[in-house]
């Protein structure tokens, strides 16, 4: 390695191999060392590169939380390919789409996104030519399903001798597509490498953290678990957010970090209210609660620093440029400073913000624009999409599609977003796809999508539909549709049926509008 020349696989060989015998992981009873970890990943290294991964080759996990997510990732990483990271949550349809689309030649799956994967290698039109299973699953008849254990072997003390150039494609990550279907994001091997080191610096990692991870590894908690495997952190991997489990990790294993969306933070507070009426809870470990997606409010803030000290951080960014464009920290969650608490703070040490207007021009301190962003980690471009790629990023800068200001110490506030995407729990929704899904039903003339403030979820899905005059649409007909096209959390919480949608005086949809009209129907 030279200046200027790192790589994800630099990175990560040379931090990793100094912790050896340290705790890395900890899920579902299990604890494997690092030395453990490098060995499994190192063997599966290998075996990718037998079946034809080189730098730059997708490679899908389609994975729950676990132990064999972190040796998978960092498998990937140690032979050059790129990470196609999907989830449990994604229906058979995004799956089967982002297989196709990205060109992943392997898959790594368990058991729920198992007949996805055996299906797209079934399907002669997709370039899959391997399934790597794991856990409780029986191999099916097919080639090129393969068990874990084949595939890891015994591990190997080196990953295959192979070049990687920082330019190489790391990790394609599909987005929400306004159009329907999800846009494949490129990240390469040096700018991932910056972003691991960016999230390191931003989070404030010591030499002894312990990690509780409970949100799925492939959006942002797997960067934040990266961050602290180069610090040797113990990493705790649970299959969910439970918040008597959060608790047992403070308590009992006394964690220091922990990321979540409002919503998480909000029920781990109201059962702690519960807890604490039998006895005192010790909190004195936790240093830091990362959290994103959305601000929290002022009066669950002031419970959450009565309850845990001084501990909170935001963060923004987008899959684009990941998790840290700016951050909030904790000296900026004071109370006393209500209009701060409602910024998503200022841009990190490797990041400049801008906002502009609609040529690109600065706008003053103070007045609304599209806010853009320059990283040494933005995004190369979206996966076969050369006109949006050239759209979104303009002499370097990223177009965010988020409207936003700036006061005159720098803060950001976001006060829209321009592209309509919805937040629900912490997961992106855009509402072209899902208005996609349902114009197909019968009975629906139109329909919108909109997301409206929800106590629990920061957004809810809510649809708005337009019935035909051949017919009605049928409210449990509808989500039933929606629950096999969409993702779980992309199906609308409720429906509305109206008599017609409001236009702006172009003509156009307004959405603007149609939020207002939802919130007022909410309002006791």
């Amino acid at each position: 390695m030279t200046s200027g020349q790192l790589t994800l696989r630099d990175l990560f060989t040379t931090a990793l191999d100094r912790f050896d015998g340290q705790p890395a992981i900890t899920s579902d009873g299990t604890t494997v060392s690092y030395r453990q970890v490098v060995l499994q990943a190192n063997g599966l290294a290998r075996f990718l590169h037998d079946n034809g991964v080189s730098p730059g080759t997708p490679v899908a996990l389609m994975m729950s939380n676990g132990v064999e997510y972190v040796v998978a990732d960092q498998a990937v990483l140690r032979c050059g390919g790129a990470k196609v990271p999907l989830n449990d949550m994604l229906s058979g349809r995004d799956s089967r789409y982002i297989l196709h689309n990205s060109g992943a030649l392997v898959a790594i799956t368990t058991p729920a996104q198992l007949p996805h994967a055996l299906s797209a290698l079934a399907d002669p039109d997709t370039p899959l030519r391997t399934v790597v299973i794991v856990g409780p699953a029986p191999v099916p008849s097919i080639s090129g399903a393969v068990l874990w254990a084949d595939a890891v072997g015994e591990g190997a003390s080196a990953p295959p001798n192979v070049r990687i150039d920082p330019s190489d494609i790391g990790m394609i990550i599909y987005t929400g597509g306004t159009t329907g279907d999800p846009k494949g994001v490129i990240h390469s091997h040096g700018g991932l490498a910056l972003n691991v080191l960016s999230h390191a610096l931003e989070i404030g990692f010591g030499d002894d953290e312990r990690l509780i991870i409970t949100s799925p590894l492939p959006h942002s908690s797997g960067f934040h678990l990266q961050a602290g495997m180069l610090k040797g952190a113990h990493s705790f991997v649970e299959s969910g957010f439970v918040p008597e489990l959060v608790l047992s990790r403070i308590e009992l294993d006394r964690a220091t970090f922990l990321f979540a969306v409002p919503t998480m933070i909000y029920r781990l507070l109201d059962h702690i209210t519960q807890a604490t009426v039998e006895r005192t809870v010790d909190f004195s470990s936790l240093r830091t609660i990362l959290y994103g997606a959305a601000p929290i409010t002022p009066d669950r803030l002031t419970q959450g620093l009565e309850t845990f000290g001084p501990v909170f951080m935001q963060l923004y960014g987008q899959s684009e440029a990941p998790n840290f464009i700016t951050r909030l920290t904790r000296q900026d969650h004071d109370p006393a400073r209500p209009e701060r608490l409602t910024s998503c703070g200022r841009a990190v040490s490797m990041a400049r913000i801008r906002i502009v207007d609609e040529d690109g021009n600065e706008c003053p301190l103070g007045v609304v624009g599209e806010v853009t962003a320059m990283t040494p980690y933005t995004m190369v471009g979206y996966l076969g999409m050369p006109e949006k790629s050239a759209e979104t990023i303009r002499d370097g800068w990223l177009y965010t599609g988020d409207l936003g200001r700036v006061d005159e110490d720098g803060y950001l506030y976001l006060v829209d977003r321009k592209n309509d995407m919805i937040i629900t729990g912490g997961m992106n929704v855009y509402s072209g796809e899902v208005e996609n899904i349902i114009a197909q039903i019968d009975g629906v003339a139109q329909v919108a999508v909109i997301g409206i403030p929800h106590p629990d979820w920061g957004e809810a899905v809510v649809a708005f539909i337009v019935e035909s005059s051949a017919g009605s649409a049928e409210h449990d007909g509808i989500i039933a549709h929606c629950r096999v096209q969409l993702s779980r959390y992309k199906v609308p919480k409720s429906l509305q049926i109206v008599t017609e949608l409001p236009l702006t005086t172009l003509g156009k949809l307004d959405k603007k509008a149609l939020r207002a009209t939802a919130t007022s129907r909410q309002a006791p």
